[in-house]
């Protein structure tokens, strides 16, 4: 049972695909998956066709608008608010205790509607009340109660639909996350209720991404005055979120059986996270290479004059310095074009504001944005695979792109250094297979490219190193035998 949130099918981008790739490989294996979003709303009709052994599937929204129980007078059993209270202690002061996840896990038992910790306990009891006043009291550094305990009420309300799905989901043999939050805390949910083991597979850092997401957030309130403000202090409210997704990380990593990163930066943040070493490893992604092999042929003998950023038009990918690094390369190469390949949905608002910093740069016929592109029709004409995020993990666009010939230019971020420039040793050996900037430099990205567009040898020398690096090291089928074998430990797995 895969269990997924805010990715596969509903929303495109590399860990759908590769939750997508999985799942085919495994022909033979019957696949279940629960995807988590926020509100309906939010995703459109599915974005992949469903694969035949994906013999369940079900989605939950944790933010839908949703009747909350009829107002009651209703009190808490004396020995609730304890328990409660030891679980909040152990989050704030001792999470490396080693029953943290079991006692949340026993806590979110009682969350049910006969248990100690109900809903309408939560919303109605005094004893709940009483402890949100305890609780503002000791640790809420802003001012405004009411807006703390809005926040509360918010921040929880996800637990009670999460019991719901982990209540009524069909029993699996694994329950495999790709990602901690929500989706891991599921995980946890269904292994104390089923004993069955729970496998962790992170692309990115879930906490990581939240933390850059709650950093830019506009929502988040600071009601402290203009003197009580210290500008080298986060907000409270916004530190409390962050805290929030830290505990449910740690929860996840306590009670997952094998704990899985792509490359070994990301394991040792894991580490520093508090995941276990010994059920730690790294399986980085595979692709399909025969898929993109023959694509070499049908290039041009020099290096096509276009750049092209494969993935979702959000800020995360920071396409405005994509954007911004195109009026460089324009300047010494007029024939450029910049070519955005992904869907603009996910945030409208975001594409829009690209679109015209596009126009106000003078770049309206040169930034062309193609919506979602069959990568098979595309990379042909693609001089350099573009990445300007400012966070990825091991992407599969880079992948890809080198299986069909086409070099890279990336921002130093996620694993996106060893895969241009390769892992001491026979790897490194391969040379270089594209360049890598500093996030957020428009200048060095836009000259970076230049280097390698205007210099046919070394596109090509980048080319070549291109695809032997990901024809040894980063083939669909090297992903699936170490997969298989996890899979197969875990199958054995007694509870």
């Amino acid at each position: 049972m895969l269990l997924l949130e805010g990715t596969f099918p509903f929303v495109a981008g590399g860990v759908s695909s590769w939750v997508n790739q999985i799942i085919r490989g495994f022909p033979e294996v019957r696949f279940g998956a629960i995807f988590l979003g926020s509100r309906p709303e939010d995703y459109g009709d599915m974005r992949y066709a469903l694969p035949d052994n994906l013999v369940h599937l079900e989605a939950t929204y944790l933010y839908e608008p949703q009747d909350n129980p009829p107002v009651m007078p209703v009190h808490a059993a004396p020995e609730t608010m304890p328990m409660v209270e030891c679980v909040h202690k152990l989050f704030e002061t001792d999470m490396k205790h080693p029953d943290c996840a079991e006692l949340f896990a026993g806590l979110m038992d009682e969350a049910g509607p006969d248990g100690k910790v109900s809903h309408e306990v939560f919303l109605y009891s005094p004893e709940s009340w009483e402890f949100i006043k305890k609780s503002y009291r000791s640790r809420c550094t802003d001012p405004s109660f009411v807006d703390y305990f809005w926040t509360v009420r918010h921040m929880h309300t996800p637990f009670w639909r999460l019991r719901e799905v982990a209540v009524r989901c069909p029993q699996a043999r694994i329950y495999h996350a790709v990602s901690t939050g929500y989706a891991g805390i599921l995980g946890v949910l269904l292994k104390h209720r089923n004993k069955r083991p729970f496998i962790l597979s992170e692309h990115g850092i879930y906490v990581k991404e939240r933390k850059i997401d709650l950093y830019q957030a506009q929502w988040l309130k600071d009601n402290r005055s203009v003197f009580e403000r210290d500008p080298s202090r986060v907000s409270y409210f916004r530190q409390l979120w962050i805290r929030f997704f830290e505990h449910l990380g740690y929860v996840t990593y306590q009670a997952a059986d094998d704990i899985v990163a792509l490359y070994e930066a990301n394991r040792q943040r894991q580490l520093l996270d508090g995941a276990p070493m010994e059920r730690t490893s790294n399986i980085p992604n595979g692709i399909d290479i025969q898929r993109f092999a023959p694509l070499r042929a049908q290039r041009s003998a020099l290096p096509p004059p276009v750049l092209c950023l494969i993935g979702r038009v959000v800020p995360i990918k920071d396409i405005k310095t994509f954007i911004r690094a195109m009026r460089t390369v324009t300047n010494h190469l007029p024939e450029a074009e910049a070519w955005i390949a992904g869907p603009e949905d996910e945030s409208p608002e975001y594409a829009n504001e690209c679109r015209e910093l596009a126009h106000q740069l003078g770049l309206g016929d040169k930034v062309k944005f193609l919506g979602f592109q069959k990568l098979t029709e595309l990379l042909p004409k693609v001089g350099l695979v573009v990445l300007s995020s400012i966070s990825e993990a091991l992407p599969l666009v880079i992948l890809e792109g080198y299986a069909a010939g086409v070099p890279t230019l990336s921002t130093d971020v996620g694993s996106c250094r060893q895969l241009v420039f390769g892992l001491p040793g026979e790897d490194e050996a391969i040379g270089a297979s594209g360049q890598v900037v500093r996030i957020a430099d428009p200048e060095a990205l836009g000259q970076a490219a230049l280097a390698l567009l205007t210099n046919p040898q070394a596109w090509q020398h980048a080319s070549e190193a291109a695809v032997k690096r990901v024809e040894k090291y980063y083939s669909q089928d090297m992903m699936f035998e170490r997969y298989g074998a996890l899979y197969e430990k875990n199958f054995k797995w007694q509870a």
